[in-house]
């Protein structure tokens, strides 16, 4: 008699397993639907698909057939738009708000093509960025502008002005690093213009209004016109100043935007502020290598930034 009742509980098991995969299964894929549509249809970039896109690997666009992670474009996204969308109810003009948001996606989307381009070049020039690098970087935003900042403090001045995290904030400062030590390293071009200007100078004993007559567009030539604070964020020039003497000059060194070499003379200091005059030979290369692929059409991209397909 008691076989009679075990093959009934044993399909009835059975089929509760069943069920109970298939249910999975077509929850998963409402999920996934749910979340294809959200990222790619509608554009939406809220905190919950911002966490999941930096956990799954999904793409927004591929640069000469690398992918561009989707966390990337989302966290320069929210690095540029969280002040504005928090300032939003300050603002009467909800259009020009939606205007903002659609230039700042394009420029996010731009952003995180270039910086992937940038990582593919270091692969396939050798180059990295260690921890120690970007721990240090990190620890020199905390006195940008001559400030005393405790982390703590720093962090939150990041959370509520970028909407990142602290490893969101250095993810965005190891890209920074990494596409810099790229620009040095294939800008030829630059690195020459750079030879011409420390010969020029040493020729004309450190004349750099003479340089930039020389050289013309080539370079870039200012002045301060009088005094401004060496904790002056300008690419490094000020920090490197305050170091010399009054009509000493400094080596070539890359701006700590990573944009090109700089030259800089000191003409006069006192212990905060510094007066000078700077020679920058910009990178140019890697702008020029983007464009291109551009006009070859090796970039793909997934999502239409300027609003949900079909605006």
């Amino acid at each position: 008699t008691g076989r009679k009742f075990k093959y009934p509980l044993q399909w009835t098991k059975h089929r509760i397993v069943v069920s109970t995969i298939l249910i999975a299964l077509v929850v998963i894929a409402v999920l996934i639907a749910g979340g294809w549509l959200a990222l790619y249809r509608f554009n939406m970039t809220d905190d919950m698909l911002f966490r999941i896109t930096k956990i799954l690997p999904v793409s927004v666009a591929v640069v000469d057939e690398e992918p561009v992670r989707f966390s990337d474009y989302l966290m320069f996204y929210r690095s540029s738009i969280t002040s504005i969308e928090r300032q939003s109810g300050q603002v009467d003009n909800e259009a020009s708000i939606e205007a903002l948001r659609t230039q700042y996606r394009r420029a996010a989307l731009t952003e995180a093509e270039k910086y992937t381009y940038a990582v593919k070049l270091a692969h396939e020039n050798d180059i990295s960025v260690s921890p120690e690098d970007v721990e240090t970087e990190f620890n020199r935003h905390l006195h940008i502008g001559g400030i005393e900042r405790s982390e703590e403090s720093f962090v939150k001045i990041v959370e509520d002005n970028f909407g990142l995290s602290k490893s969101e904030y250095k993810r965005m400062l190891e890209l920074a690093l990494l596409k810099a030590k790229v620009e040095e390293k294939i800008d030829k071009k630059a690195e020459e213009i750079a030879e011409k200007v420390e010969k020029l100078l040493k020729e004309n004993g450190g004349n750099y209004a003479a340089v930039a007559e020389a050289l013309g567009e080539a370079i870039v030539y200012e002045e301060t016109g009088g005094y401004v604070s060496a904790q002056n964020i300008d690419g490094g020039r000020a920090s490197e100043a305050i170091k010399l003497e009054p009509g000493a000059q400094s080596g070539k060194f890359v701006s700590t935007n990573g944009d090109g070499f700089y030259f800089v003379k000191l003409v006069a200091k006192t212990d905060t502020e510094v007066n000078f005059v700077s020679i920058k030979v910009p990178f140019t290369e890697f702008e020029t290598q983007f464009e291109k692929l551009k006009e070859d059409g090796k970039i793909s991209e997934f999502i239409n930034p300027g609003g949900a397909e079909g605006d």
